[in-house]
């Protein structure tokens, strides 16, 4: 299987900038599209489709869905759909300023930015907090397995479905727990990142256990930290056959199953979130014949 878009699997990139697109009213996202579908996809860039512009173009993707918001105990977790969404990814900050740029550029014809979150690597993988991000990650044959579907008629066979989150942390609330304290909302050590066999049921790595939800839910993580004049925090990326594992998981999160709200809450919060279907490849080029573009 090599017909998914390469960027999905590749390894976190030292920089990368994200972009969420909305649709022009009037605009004309086909001719737009086309231009996307020119572009020869290495692991520089990811396309995702979320459900408005599946819906304009009067698209039937199994499975897409718009992201819902949610709330539980004492928080919210708010929806903030757009029609596509652009991951660039690279080494040298200044080329993906630029390359962002000439993806704008491309898209004018029937897309609008709403949002641009320039994103970056943290002491070799590791969240601004001091945890190490996406341990439990499959790699191989299992992250192909849980990223990208096989088993589909052409068009879809070697897609995927990306959860997009931007999570804004206090550092402040963080920073007055003590280091067993925070090490007890995770549910590991900071210092070794070994799992806490008797951290509280809250515990983040306890919550979100993809092995212990029926089907299991595994998902192939690429979260990033992000930082500019409005704050500090996560940009949780996970991409999936479908959209199921996360959503199961923030269901388990806010606590809707038992009550138990993940420990997370006490110093982060999200404050964007979409889902998005990553068209397959065909020679190395997007492949949208799905959505007939």
């Amino acid at each position: 299987m090599s017909n998914f878009q390469p960027g999905i699997l590749a390894p976190v990139p030292p920089f990368a900038r994200c972009l969420s697109f909305q649709l022009l009213p009037d605009g004309e996202p086909l001719a737009a599209l086309a231009a996307l579908t020119e572009r020869r996809l290495g692991d520089d860039l990811v396309v995702g489709i979320g459900q408005p512009l599946a819906l304009a173009l009067e698209a039937e993707i199994p499975g897409l869905r718009g992201f819902t918001a949610l709330c539980g105990p004492g928080l919210s977790i708010p929806s903030t759909q757009t029609a596509l969404w652009c991951w660039l990814r690279g080494t040298d900050r200044g080329e993906l300023v630029h390359a962002g740029r000439a993806l704008e550029a491309d898209l004018e014809s029937g897309f609008e930015v709403e949002q641009v979150i320039d994103t970056f690597v943290y002491a070799g993988g590791r969240d601004l907090t001091g945890y190490e991000d996406g341990t439990e990650n499959p790699t191989g044959d299992a992250a192909l397995a849980a990223g990208i579907l096989t088993e589909a008629r052409p068009g879809l066979a070697g897609s995927s479905f990306v959860a997009v989150q931007q999570w804004v942390h206090d550092f402040e609330a963080f920073e007055d727990f003590p280091l067993a304290e925070r090490d007890d909302l995770i549910g590991r050590r900071q210092s070794d990142n070994e799992e806490l066999g008797d951290a509280p049921p809250s515990a983040h790595v306890k919550r979100t256990a993809q092995e212990d939800f029926a089907p299991p839910a595994f998902l192939v993580r690429r979260s990033m930290p992000w930082a500019d004049e409005d704050g500090e925090g996560l940009l949780f990326i996970a991409f999936g056959r479908s959209l199921d594992a996360y959503g199961a998981i923030l269901q388990r999160m806010t606590g809707a199953e038992d009550g138990i709200v993940d420990g997370l809450f006490q110093f982060t919060r999200p404050i964007t979130g979409g889902f998005y279907w990553c068209p397959p490849v065909i020679d190395g080029r997007l492949d949208l014949q799905a959505i007939d573009a």
